[in-house]
């Protein structure tokens, strides 16, 4: 968001330079871009990416999430021969043909997002297969970003797809947080928690575009290769805290009251000996982008004042920013702010979250309006 005087043409001239500094800041974290990284060590933490797939016999490609196309194409190219096969999951209506022009042979699938469906079920289920394919001299390439937690969606065995999905969209009304939302998708699920990892005998090399501030890799995707350290408790905490233990299904909460009670099997730990088969890398995130809009705004002339991640309620987190612009003392000053904002949702209204919080700083700047500045 800029600050800066004037009339048409320097409102021009802002919008044309905000667009610039948005640019940068989604080349920055563009799909092929950044696993052309990873595999080149150009990477935070990707050295030694190159030897992983030099020991492996057969190396198998799992793409899911938002970004999962332009990642698996890029990793079709990195890995070579050495590919024996890949399966992409991506978002509705999102499907890409596979025989198009430029566009590797993948087995793709397409399930919902935000709020899974039948096949994000089928996806989860053929993922979960996929990797009990591969042999303990493979090597899995794991490519998540975000939306991967909706995309692959199968329930722990006594539970329904429906039953589960209705206690994950009573908590995205309740305004839960992704940290908590995806807590109690953890404990209900076959597939996340680590329990993608636990399905097969294989090495794991997971390669992640996180979108979740903070980088927790349990949170990311809900953490299919990743140690998580919440508990069966924790998610019955979660769901009371947020008002939807008594709207929950009988059946979830018995199970998940099973669960705290010590009778199931948890999720998988940070002493798991299963973890020394999986290296979970971040290859770019929130952070990486806002760097990459701070740079361009730089030098395109204005003062930076990089904001603090964005998190909480978006009414009050749009407001607070809009309270910071309103502040602003140089003519030429952008700030940049990234992350995540939840909304309780009360009736049927339309938008999303950024919607409501840029709405809420607007409401700021309307008022600095009104008062003449």
């Amino acid at each position: 968001m800029v600050n800066s005087d004037g009339h048409n043409s320097a409102q021009s001239r802002a919008r044309a330079d905000l667009m610039r500094i948005f640019a940068a800041a989604v080349a920055a974290v563009e799909p092929r871009r950044v696993v052309a990284d990873a595999f080149e060590g150009r990477a935070p933490g990707a050295d030694g990416v190159h030897g992983m797939l030099e020991k492996a016999r057969r190396v198998y490609l799992l793409a899911a999430g938002k970004a999962a196309m332009g990642m698996a194409i890029e990793g079709r190219e990195r890995i070579g021969a050495k590919l024996h096969d890949a399966l992409v999951i991506v978002p509705l209506p999102d499907r890409v043909d596979e025989s198009s022009p430029g566009v590797p042979s993948f087995r793709v699938m397409a399930a919902a997002h935000p709020i899974a469906n039948e096949a994000s079920e089928t996806a989860a289920r053929s993922a979960l297969q996929f990797v009990a394919g591969a042999q303990h001299d493979d090597l899995i390439v794991f490519m998540l970003s975000g939306g991967a937690s909706a995309l692959m969606a199968v329930p722990a065995d006594g539970l329904t797809l429906s039953e589960k999905v209705a206690v994950t969209s009573a908590l995205m009304n309740a305004g839960a947080s992704i940290r908590e939302l995806n807590t109690v998708r953890r404990h209900l699920s076959a597939i996340k928690g680590g329990r993608l990892l636990q399905s097969s005998t294989a090495n794991f090399l997971t390669l992640m575009l996180s979108d979740v501030p903070g980088n927790d890799l349990a949170t990311i995707g809900s953490g299919p290769t990743a140690a998580d350290p919440t508990t069966y408790s924790d998610a019955v905490a979660i769901l009371k805290r947020r008002r939807v233990w008594g709207r929950a299904p009988e059946v979830i909460r018995n199970y998940l009251e099973r669960g705290a009670a010590g009778e199931l099997n948890e999720t998988l730990k940070p002493d798991d000996s299963a973890l020394r088969r999986v290296r979970n890398i971040i290859i770019a995130d929130n952070r990486t982008a806002t760097e990459a809009a701070c740079r361009a705004a730089a030098a395109l002339d204005y003062t930076v004042e990089h904001g603090r991640d964005l998190s909480g309620d978006a009414n009050e987190t749009g407001a607070a920013l809009g309270t910071l612009l309103c502040g602003l003392k140089s003519e030429r000053t952008c700030v940049i702010a990234g992350g995540e904002t939840s909304v309780s949702v009360t009736g049927d209204g339309k938008g999303g979250r950024s919607q409501q919080a840029a709405l809420a700083a607007a409401f700021e700047l309307a008022k600095l309006g009104a008062r003449g500045r």
